[in-house]
């Protein structure tokens, strides 16, 4: 009995095989459904109701003629703050005397006098940061136990004095003064930044470094450029002087393994340069950070583990089992350093370390040291803060664990799910351990619930603040974060006994120069976020403050001292939060919790981030389809938020300039708003638009494109009008629309490509009928059609295919699918994706031209019948799903309807394994060949195009094949590759081209074994 007698007598066979192939496409739809891990619930975003402070006229500046203060120089530098502040209002100077006996007469003085404490650090008296200001006749005296009470109740008196408020407020004479919350640190700033705006201008930069010693590097001996430190050094104490005026006590300096040689570990070999640099950095830059300290902050260092350097990893790969981030033998390495580092650094009150982010883009030109993303179970998360805590523990310091990390799993899940949380730290209760965490359900972004995992745990905790808001422009938007913060703060408090602290971004977070120019108390604006900073310090002192009156008093001492001036500035910070919310964000989106690709993506995703409006259909079809419901309010929320900015200018812009502390600031402020203002006409009309073109895609409504089409031509006017105005702007520079304009132009082709494929989708069809069923007279052309529907439907059947009786149906049977493949796959690609093209052409072409080599002399007109049909058959299955609105209307459907994607999948996966199926028969029916050795010829050319593009992005790296392919497809945010990669984001593992390269050639090397053996094939009659 044949073979092709043999199935069609048993047709059970021939079922099942269908029902296999079906039931693997659906367990992989199920694969990808779970992969995509798509969901949108509900978020519980905190509200925010911000009010202006009602007008009030300003307190007389306090007739002081002396401050004396005892001789300590903190003491004195506060003592010195007062004073400053009394001038600033316009009063005489009073005299700063320290350590000095008090001088009989001369006038009112602010006396400062240290007492023996009255009871331990937060049991209520006098002790730690806490003073009390009482009234002795015409004098003040100001009571404390310690320098830093003595200092903080100075600075307050010096902020009152700003303010325009009362010295001593009713009620507080003699009553005892003390902070809620005892540790309140501040990042670096914008220490070390090169402010050269060559930097800035039209910047692409997306790299993430903020290391503080950059302008002194040199890249040999003497490693350091002494007049370089010098300006750093100046830039800190500038930064350390305000932030202790604010009310700060703390800071963190990044820097950890460019300070230690690993001395006596063998780590580095005898005349390595990194012994030499580390020996440079601690004297000249150990001086620099240690004012702080003396100055009565805190000092924490800060970084990333694993920190890195070549000569280290070399050391630790050698180590037995390796880089294990789970082993101890590992971390004894690091607890050397630390010991090393706290000796050349005795001031230091601790090291932060981060294990979430890392990798390259953190990395510094010019040097070699670089950190990587190793620590990613629980248990390596323990190893490592069992060693470090034990090292800190010798010296009373502190160990800093942020929970902030991205990935799947529990450690990329700790920051904000209660259940990894307590997987990861549960248990570890070391007094030296705090634990810092962001205090909202993410990234800082608005929209988001406060996070819940501070109101857990047993550890010490702080709450990470941003001032600088990076996903909301930089700061470069008036954005009034008090009522949030303070919010907050009060539920954590509530909730967790062990909240101790905060921890403010002055400047970091988010790429250095692919925003503006703005450098903490140094370049630009920073004026309008310092708001966000002074609100943080103030209500971590007194959580129950009046948000509205600390920006009041922001405004003040920043702007201006006329009420009508500082109710101004008060109405438009009130409305800040609603413009930010409004123009950056799309509500019925961004008030959801997303999941995506086993993440949490943010509820900004329209903007990714930073400064790239984004054009990728993942992200805007997803937009789109939780926000249908509500598109109106979707799309309107883009037009208020344009009324809100255009009202925020005119009332910045009423005020008079002669009121204003210094008018360059009020003109800042004017071209800020209208920055704020140009930038939401833009965004809104991108924001219509691609919400009109999704609604075309979902509904197919005539009416939805002509609206998607106005709304294009409003963008693209308003794209070019906010580029010419703002690109050259490195203060107030312009967003990138490359992704966008690349969405824009898919979207253009979608009509055209969906006509095509209705086109093709019929020629094929008519082609397939006629196959199946004509029975006519034989024209040329006929039998090839015929040929094809045997192998799209029965390949085990093409051995019994008559010869061709004409050239037409000789090269008919291979022309017409490969047109069809050729064709259906260009206009899925919108003729734009030379990648994709070359990826699934590529791989038609090496499997069939593999098995057409292997059948040497043999006639290959039964091969192309069975590899032609079931071509066919995948191309209809294409077709069908692009006809209806084009590619768009393809991925759309992937997107954001489950149930059609997953029967999509199950088909077009089974009509995939349907061509090895058919490749399988045709050898068998076709040729004569055996099970084997046509299993190993469909092996072979299975294999061949797995090890040809394994090996091409191998070559390229996966995380540049990705990006290529991504950015002409726009299926995934375009940023992603600039920002930290596609590869690191969707934790794809890097090894996975070399896995498929050894893969495929395995294929091909199973294949051939199999083939051996005399040649059996034989030549159609």
């Amino acid at each position: 009995m044949s073979l092709g007698r043999g199935w069609a007598a048993r047709p059970w066979i021939a079922g099942a095989t269908a029902v296999v192939l079906l039931g693997i496409g659906a367990a992989i739809a199920w694969q990808v459904d779970k992969a995509l891990g798509l969901s949108f619930t509900p978020a519980n975003v905190p509200p925010e109701d911000l009010k202006p402070a009602p007008p009030r006229e300003l307190e007389p500046a306090p007739a002081l003629a002396r401050v004396e203060a005892p001789a300590d120089r903190r003491v004195g530098l506060a003592a010195t703050a007062v004073a400053e502040a009394v001038a600033e209002r316009g009063a005489s100077r009073p005299q700063v005397a320290t350590g000095s006996p008090a001088a009989a007469g001369g006038g009112p003085t602010l006396k400062v006098t240290l007492t023996e404490p009255e009871a331990a650090p937060g049991e209520g008296g006098l002790a730690g940061e806490a003073f009390r200001l009482r009234r002795a006749g015409a004098d003040l005296v100001l009571e404390a136990a310690t320098p830093a009470g003595a200092s903080a109740g100075l600075y307050t008196v010096a902020d009152r004095v700003r303010s325009g408020a009362p010295v001593l407020p009713p009620g507080d004479d003699g009553r005892i003064v003390a902070p809620r919350l005892g540790l309140r640190l501040v990042d670096s700033g914008a220490v070390g930044i090169d402010a050269d705006e060559a930097g800035w201008a039209g910047s692409d930069d997306y790299s993430l470094n903020t290391d503080v010693v950059g302008p002194a590097v040199l890249s040999g001996p003497p490693y350091v450029d002494a007049g370089a430190v010098g300006e750093i050094s100046a830039q800190f104490r500038q930064l350390v002087d305000h932030s202790l005026a604010q009310g700060y006590n703390g800071i963190v300096v990044q820097g950890f393994l460019e300070y230690v040689t690993f001395d006596g570990l063998g780590v580095y070999p005898d005349g390595d340069p990194h012994v030499a640099r580390a020996r440079a950095m601690v004297e000249h830059f150990g001086p620099v950070w240690r004012y702080a300290a003396d100055m009565g902050m805190k000092v924490y260092f800060m970084t990333d583990m694993l920190a890195l350097s070549p000569p280290l990893r070399t050391y630790l790969q050698g180590l037995p089992s390796g880089m294990n981030a789970e082993d101890a033998r590992l971390w004894s390495v690091y607890q050397a350093g630390l010991r090393e580092f706290f000796t050349s650094m005795p001031y230091a009150a601790g090291l932060m370390v981060r294990i979430g982010e890392g990798g390259d883009i953190y990395s510094f030109p010019g040097w070699d040291y670089t950190s990587e993303i190793a620590v990613k179970t629980p248990a390596a998360v323990r190893a490592m803060l069992r060693a470090l805590l034990d090292v800190a523990g010798e010296g009373e310091r502190d160990i800093i664990f942020r929970t902030w990390s991205i990935g799947v799993g529990a450690v990329g899940e700790m920051h904000i799910d209660a259940k990894s949380y307590d997987e990861v730290l549960g248990g570890i209760d070391d007094p030296h351990l705090i634990v810092s965490t962001k205090y909202c359900l993410g990234d800082y972004y608005s929209h988001l619930p406060f996070n819940h995992t501070l109101e857990m745990g047993t550890q010490r905790r702080i709450v990470e603040f941003q001032a600088r808001r990076e996903f909301e422009v930089f700061g470069s938007l008036p954005n009034d974060l008090g009522t949030l913060h303070g919010a907050a703060l009060q539920q954590f408090l509530a909730a967790n006994p062990h909240v101790e602290g905060v921890w403010t971004w002055t400047q970091g977070g988010g790429p250095l120069r692919a925003g503006p120019r703005t450098l903490y108390l140094r370049e630009g604006f920073w004026q309008l976020y310092d708001l966000n900073v002074y609100s943080a310090a103030r209500l971590a002192w007194d959580p129950d403050a009046d948000p509205a009156q600390v920006t009041a008093d922001w405004a003040r001492q920043t702007f201006s001292a006329d009420p009508a001036t500082v109710a101004a500035i008060g109405e438009v910070m009130a409305l800040s939060r609603q413009a930010v919310t409004k123009g950056l964000y799309i509500g019925p989106y961004a008030n959801r919790t997303v999941k995506a690709l086993g993440v949490h993506p943010p509820p900004m995703m329209w903007l990714f981030e930073w400064d790239i409006v984004t054009g990728d259909s993942a992200v805007l079809d997803s937009i789109y389809s939780v926000s249908r419901d509500r598109l109106d309010e979707a799309i309107g929320e883009g037009d208020e938020a344009v009324e809100l900015a255009a009202r925020m200018r005119q009332v910045v812009a009423g005020t008079d300039p002669a009121t204003w502390r210094d008018p360059a600031l009020r003109q800042r402020f004017v071209d800020t708003l209208d920055f704020q203002l140009n930038l939401f006409e833009t965004l809104g009309a991108y924001r219509t638009m691609f919400l009109r073109y999704a609604q075309w895609l979902d509904t197919g409504d005539p009416e939805a494109r002509a609206a998607w089409e106005s709304a294009r031509d409003r963008y693209a006017e308003a794209r070019d009008v906010h580029l010419a105005r703002y690109g050259d702007d490195v203060d107030l520079p312009a967003f990138r629309f490359p992704a966008a304009d690349i969405g824009v132009s898919r979207a253009e082709r979608d009509q055209a490509m969906a006509w095509l494929a209705r086109a093709l989708l019929a020629l094929l069809v008519a082609a397939v009928l006629v196959g199946a069923f004509w029975r006519g007279r034989q024209r040329p052309g006929i039998a090839a059609l015929r040929a094809l529907w045997v192998g799209m439907t029965r390949p085990w059947r093409v051995g019994g295919l008559p010869p061709p009786p004409s050239t037409v149906d000789r090269v008919l049977v291979w022309a017409l699918p490969a047109f069809a493949l050729v064709l259906s796959r260009a206009a899925f690609s919108w003729f734009a994706s030379p990648a994709h093209l070359t990826l699934t052409l590529g791989s038609w072409l090496l499997f069939a031209l593999a098995l057409r080599l292997l059948l040497g002399g043999a006639d290959p007109y039964a091969l192309w019948a069975a590899l032609g049909g079931a071509a066919t058959l995948r191309t209809l299955i294409l077709l069908v799903g692009t006809a209806s609105r084009g590619p768009g209307r393809y991925w759309f459907n992937f997107w954001t309807d489950p149930p059609l994607r997953g029967v999509y999948v199950t088909v077009a996966f089974a009509a995939f394994l349907w061509v090895f199926v058919a490749a399988y028969h045709a050898l068998r029916a076709g040729y004569g060949l055996g099970g084997r050795r046509a299993t190993g010829r469909v092996l072979v050319a299975g294999g061949a195009p797995v090890a040809v593009f394994g090996g091409v992005a191998t070559g390229m790296g996966l995380e540049r094949a990705l990006s290529v392919w991504n950015d002409q497809m726009a299926l995934l945010p375009w940023g992603l590759s600039r920002i930290l990669g596609i590869t690191v984001f969707l934790d794809i593992p890097p090894w996975l081209p070399k896995a498929a390269t050894v893969a495929g050639v395995g294929l091909v090397a199973a294949g051939a074994l199999l083939t051996l053996g005399r040649r059996t094939t034989r030549t159609l009659a």
